[in-house]
């Protein structure tokens, strides 16, 4: 699934490739992607420009004269530059015409992308209820401490929530907890308040990180516009065998529902 670095390395590969574009048709394959009907989609953007590039979270904003379209690439969404003309497959579900001849296709195998739109003035602090960006000063450790106490859930399972923090999913969680030096199983309430400042501090690092590196490529996601991911060959316990620290053996269970990976020697259980 695409998380925070890899929606930011697509939204800016497409700044640089359409920026300025202007939407000249809107063709709708799979109308339940939409928020209204194919008509209304297609009415709002037609002759619009692509004119700002922002992120909320795992969302793209992209914001035109009067309408901001934003775009959740769910599990395995992808956005495809094709010249007009060329065939569209059958997990091609939205197409953009752009000016000069190019089609920016919206793809997505198992459907479930979601596109809507959006007023130019909407609130992004409180957007779908997501929590903090990263990035964000709000997002510190003493705003961290406080949600902590406030639950008595695992470690990992704060990390995924969107509402505590927005953008991060599977892989970087199990790369903060690392970095850390914590099991992703511990109770949050049992972490320490400069704990909680390390855990911000090292989300930071590791995404700024992943986003430098253009995301982490694992499984089917790739950006699909030229960017190749190299985070994951950084990776020290996600989706690998052998503890890249220690060399020891990884653990693999389940947290929430996700599979997790942990090296038992270098993260303690607090």
């Amino acid at each position: 699934m695409p998380e925070l670095p890899e929606v930011e390395t697509v939204l800016r590969t497409l700044e640089t490739q359409i920026k300025g574009e202007e939407i000249t048709y809107v063709n709708v394959l799979l109308p339940k992607m939409i928020d209204r009907t194919e008509q209304e989609f297609a009415d709002a953007l037609t002759g619009k420009h692509f004119l700002t590039f922002n992120r909320r979270g795992k969302y793209l904003l992209f914001g035109m004269e009067d309408v901001i379209l934003v775009s959740h690439l769910r599990m395995e969404g992808k956005y495809w530059l094709k010249q007009k003309g060329e065939p569209a497959d059958r997990h091609t579900h939205v197409i953009f015409g752009l000016t000069g001849g190019r089609e920016l296709r919206y793809h997505d195998t198992r459907k479930f992308g979601t596109m809507e739109l959006c007023a130019p003035d909407m609130d992004l602090d409180s957007f779908h209820g997501l929590g903090p960006e990263p990035f964000d000063e709000s997002f510190n450790g003493e705003y961290l401490r406080n949600v902590m106490h406030k639950r008595n859930t695992p470690l990992k399972s704060i990390l995924l929530d969107q509402t505590v923090v927005a953008g991060i999913g599977n892989i970087y969680a199990d790369e903060i907890c690392f970095a850390c030096g914590l099991r992703p199983r511990v109770n949050c309430r049992r972490i320490s308040g400069p704990m909680c400042q390390k855990i911000t501090e090292e989300t930071r690092r590791i995404l700024a990180a992943a986003i430098q590196a253009g995301g982490t490529t694992i499984r089917s996601y790739t950006s699909s516009l030229g960017v190749t991911g190299l985070f994951q060959l950084e990776c020290n316990v996600h989706a690998r065998k052998t503890c890249r620290e220690c060399g020891g053996d990884i653990k693999i269970v389940k947290v929430g529902c996700r599979t997790t990976y942990y090296c038992p020697h270098c993260q303690k259980a607090n």
